[in-house]
């Protein structure tokens, strides 16, 4: 029985036991109104609650049900221990704090920043290295016609609502949706109709108009959350932040809400730089905002933010990739909209079946998914805890072949990381169209090819007779016919001899007559085929998966005396803020020698490492590193070698103290492993060493 089946059985046992609970308590009161004998009064009652402790078992077992095995008490107790960790360690802290901060924005420390810095190196590593791809870095001010083109001055909003008495501001597909998932999670009086209801609602929130979702709110009678006022009904509210460029005010900008619109208006100049061959892809990795109306869930939704984006061009008829096979045997869980209608769980397949049987649109877009799998799994994102969901359809802009969302399990539910979209040529055709520069490939023919075009030769005399100051617009609405237009219009010019017309620019239909235009089919040889590229965009939002990798890397263990439980995060090497401390085992002249040498040796092998010469006890040295994430330990107890110890497993090995920064370097660039090492070096077993 799949988990909702089981919930919903559960909804309609615990209705018809709350029926019945109703029918014997009105028995049991019957029965004392009439002064019934007391055995037959206790005999009801104990009926009565033999019925109420059914009632609390299925509820506890709906209870499980709805919370997967883990109560949401459990997810918020651990979340405030990774960010109460994260805040003290100063991983990250809210911005202007001494001025009591702005919601939605956020200061990262030193450890914070380092963990950014190595997510974003590997990142650059592991596609922009692997594909040779282009990167460029543009500018976060956008001129608004940029924008504009690209439809998010229009359609880039959220839908809004205000309380009615103070002006305050909601999101509200959130309120909708924090009404919904509590009633779900905690109303166990909801019955299975009204709860497929909530579910439904859920299922298609982003699809919602502005009226449906006020009718949904008023329906539910939900109100402001502080104040319990009534609420407006909802309004659109654009995103992004507004500016100026220049002192007079008269040329309106933007701050870009994503990087990607920078390299598509550069793809004419990258296409060339790329040798005028396809496919290339270009990258960029920069800050991005977006004015939130109602910022939440810590670092997952901010204002400003960075953004690791992909735009990969390809001829859109031929999406086959060079490189499939180097993934197409990688299986893991994978969310097809198919299973999500029918309330199916995401279930694991293999990228090659997958992108065979069609699931996947095509070879281009299978092979970024798996690269992204790759990606996340090494960074240290448990990969039992990372799903690719398919878009539905009524999540999917119009012009989008296929998109996948790379979603991470965390203490919030299911986040959304990266977006891996196949865009078609809309970007490229959009501002192709409003720059009036033609953004396009070309493929050159081996030999000729006879080919039926489109000919459309407007009459500009006869147009200037007829529209004067206007002809220019009209022929150009004329020149830019799609061909089934055209040979439509052709027909109509032929049987009727004119034919209304209506021109975008002018935003009116015009009469044009059979003498003011000469369409026809025409025979030309060509040698190479103009195009727009398709656009394979894989778009990582790093702050998201810098959360999430620290909430599957923090847990916690008891100290040695057992009167404590420590934090620790296991980050991978690749990602640890820093590879390695050095500790002189106690305050020694000697010792602190040894330890600047080694440090030494560390910064020449490039390797982040910090020195403690404090007098604390090596165990509790290791346990604030253990909290940083820091992956080794080497203990300075002798000028010859040092122990080196392991984070997690706590093992320590005895290492030459001029072989030690190699043997660190090769584990945190994963040349070897820590198991390697073991069978290198002598274990070593100290009994101070954890005190």
């Amino acid at each position: 029985m799949s988990a909702a089946a089981d919930e919903d059985s559960l909804r309609r046992a615990l209705a018809q036991k709350q029926s019945s609970i109703d029918v014997q308590g009105g028995a049991v009161r019957q029965l004392k109104s009439s002064g019934a004998s007391k055995p037959d009064v206790e005999a009801a009652v104990k009926a009565l609650n033999a019925l109420k402790l059914e009632k609390t078992s299925i509820e506890s077992q709906l209870q499980a049900a709805l919370a997967g095995g883990s109560s949401s008490c459990n997810r918020d107790a651990f979340r405030q221990a990774v960010v109460n960790t994260l805040e003290r360690r100063l991983f990250f802290i809210p911005s202007f704090k001494i001025y009591r901060g702005v919601a939605g924005l956020y200061d990262y420390g030193p450890p914070g920043c380092s963990v950014k810095s190595n997510v974003l190196a590997f990142w650059r590593q592991h596609f922009v290295l692997e594909e040779n791809m282009l990167e460029v870095d543009c500018p976060c001010v956008t001129p608004e016609v940029v924008l504009k083109a690209s439809g998010h001055v229009e359609k880039f909003t959220d839908l809004m609502v205000k309380d009615e008495k103070t002006g305050t501001c909601y999101r509200a597909d959130h309120l909708l949706k924090d009404y919904c998932k509590e009633k779900l999670e905690k109303d166990f009086s909801l019955s299975a109709e009204k709860a497929a209801e909530m579910k439904h609602i859920l299922a298609v929130l982003d699809d919602l108009s502005a009226e449906q979702l006020g009718a949904k709110i008023k329906e539910y009678g939900i109100t402001a959350p502080d104040t319990k006022n009534p609420l407006s009904d909802p309004y659109p509210f654009n995103l992004m932040f507004q500016t100026s460029i220049g002192p007079s005010g008269v040329s309106p900008g933007y701050m870009r809400p994503e990087t990607a619109q920078g390299i598509f208006v550069n793809f004419k100049d990258l296409y060339y730089y790329n040798g005028n061959k396809l496919p290339f892809a270009a990258a960029q990795i920069g800050q991005a905002f977006r004015n939130e109306i109602s910022p939440r869930q810590g670092l997952l939704r901010v204002r400003e933010f960075t953004l690791a984006e992909i735009e990969h061009f390809v001829d859109p008829q031929n999406k086959s990739h060079p490189k499939f096979s180097d993934v197409a045997k990688l299986e893991f869980l994978m969310f097809p909209r198919d299973e999500q209608v029918s309330g199916q769980s995401a279930k694991k397949l293999q990228l090659g079946e997958a992108v065979s049987r069609g699931t996947v649109n095509n070879e281009t877009l299978g092979y970024f998914i798996g690269r992204v799998y790759l990606f996340l799994t090494r960074l240290g994102i448990d990969k039992d805890r990372l799903r690719f969901r398919q878009h539905l359809a009524n999540e999917m802009a119009h012009y989008a072949a296929d998109c996948w969302d790379a979603e991470i399990e965390s203490s919030y539910g299911w986040i959304e990381c990266v977006g891996i979209a196949d865009r078609s040529a809309y970007d490229l055709c959009a501002h192709s169209e409003k720059s009036s520069v033609a953004l396009v490939a070309s493929e050159k023919f081996s030999e000729p090819r006879e080919v039926e075009k489109l000919a459309i030769t407007p009459i500009k005399k006869e147009l200037g007779l007829a529209f004067k100051g206007n002809q220019k617009m009209v022929t150009e609405a004329l020149e830019a016919m799609e061909e089934k237009v055209a040979m439509e219009m052709k027909a109509d010019l032929e049987s009727k001899g004119e034919v209304e017309f209506h021109v975008c620019t002018l935003g009116k239909n015009v009469t044009i007559k059979k003498n003011m235009v000469y369409i026809s089919k025409e025979i030309k040889k060509e040698h190479q085929r103009v195009f727009t590229p398709s656009v394979i965009e894989p778009s990582f939002g790093i702050g998201r998966i810098i959360y999430c990798l620290y909430e599957h890397s923090f847990y916690t263990r008891p100290s040695k005396a057992g009167d404590e439980q420590l934090n620790v995060f296991r980050f991978q090497p690749l990602v640890a803020p820093i590879k390695c401390t050095v500790f002189p085992l106690v305050q020694n002249q000697q010792y602190e020698e040894v330890a600047k040498l080694i440090s030494k040796s560390f910064t020449v092998a490039g390797i982040s490492h910090k020195i403690d010469i404090t007098g604390t006890s090596i165990g509790k040295r290791y346990a604030r590193t253990d909290e940083l994430g820091v992956p080794f330990a080497i203990t300075v107890d002798s000028t010859s070698s040092v122990t080196v110890r392991e984070r997690d497993s706590k093992d320590q090995v005895r290492v030459d103290v001029e072989k030690v920064s190699s043997v660190v370097r090769e584990v945190t660039d994963g040349v070897i492993s820590w198991a390697d090492v073991l069978k290198m070096y002598p274990l070593h077993s100290s009994g101070t060493a954890e005190e």
